[in-house]
């Protein structure tokens, strides 16, 4: 499915920034690693997540999530999928857990820079392809997360007092803000079938289709993995 309403260049200076959170996982876990296996670590992570989206990009531009369904196509086919293998397997293989016990929770916050990416929705509202209420709460929530991160990775890397209740505030927010933004993205779905408003499709058209099927199972499973961490470390 091709939206001409879509600026060229906008659309090329999102591809460049969704690379960035792949990169940068992929760039922590090499760095947690053993040294004969973090160049291979790195491009096994970097091949997953380029196929992954060369797959779903296909899938968009031929409209397979153009229908609206509840859920939405691209959720049941891409974001379902993905985070139940964050989930059911990545959670449970070897090297997560080793990941988990090695890497300093503050490097986990750190990787919610990405989510500047969610200044996109803004401009999308300026330019008339999404709902003022999403693009606010998905776009200011992801931005003051992005943000934040960097505070509270500080305040623990320097341990300061209250740093770790601080960090569950910090964590909190970002998970609630990730579930309220899918929650209402399927909810001004539903709206769109019954009245035929204006709802969230251009997350369905190429390159925006990477937001749902990448970001909130990336996000909710990093979340997830912060709170494994503060709770680990609470009570060293």
């Amino acid at each position: 499915m091709h939206n001409t309403e879509i600026p060229i260049l906008l659309s090329a200076a999102f591809l460049i920034a969704i690379c960035f959170p792949v990169y940068m996982i992929a760039s922590l876990v090499r760095k947690y690693v053993s040294l004969n296996q973090s160049i291979m670590t790195f491009w096994v992570i970097i091949v997953f997540y380029l196929l992954y989206l060369i797959v779903v990009g296909y899938a968009s531009i031929k409209g397979t999530f153009s229908e609206n369904t509840l859920p939405p196509k691209i959720v049941q086919l891409t974001t379902i999928p993905l985070l139940l293998f964050y989930l059911g397997i990545v959670f449970n293989i070897k090297w997560y857990k080793m990941l988990l016990k090695s890497i300093p929770v503050e490097e986990f916050i750190l990787l919610h820079r990405f989510r500047l990416i969610g200044s996109f929705f803004l401009v999308l509202l300026l330019l008339g392809l999404l709902p003022r209420v999403f693009a606010l709460i998905a776009g200011l929530g992801d931005i003051i997360t992005a943000i934040t991160s960097i505070w509270i990775a500080k305040l623990i890397k320097e341990g300061r007092t209250k740093a770790h209740s601080w960090a569950l505030v910090w964590n909190s927010f970002g998970f609630l803000d990730i579930l309220i933004t899918s929650t209402t993205a399927v909810l001004l779905t539903k709206i769109s079938m019954e009245t035929g408003a204006p709802g969230v499709e251009v997350l369905t058209v190429f390159p925006f289709c990477f937001i749902p099927a990448f970001a909130p199972a990336t996000i909710i499973f990093l979340h997830i993995t912060i709170y494994r961490k503060l709770l680990v470390e609470k009570f060293r």
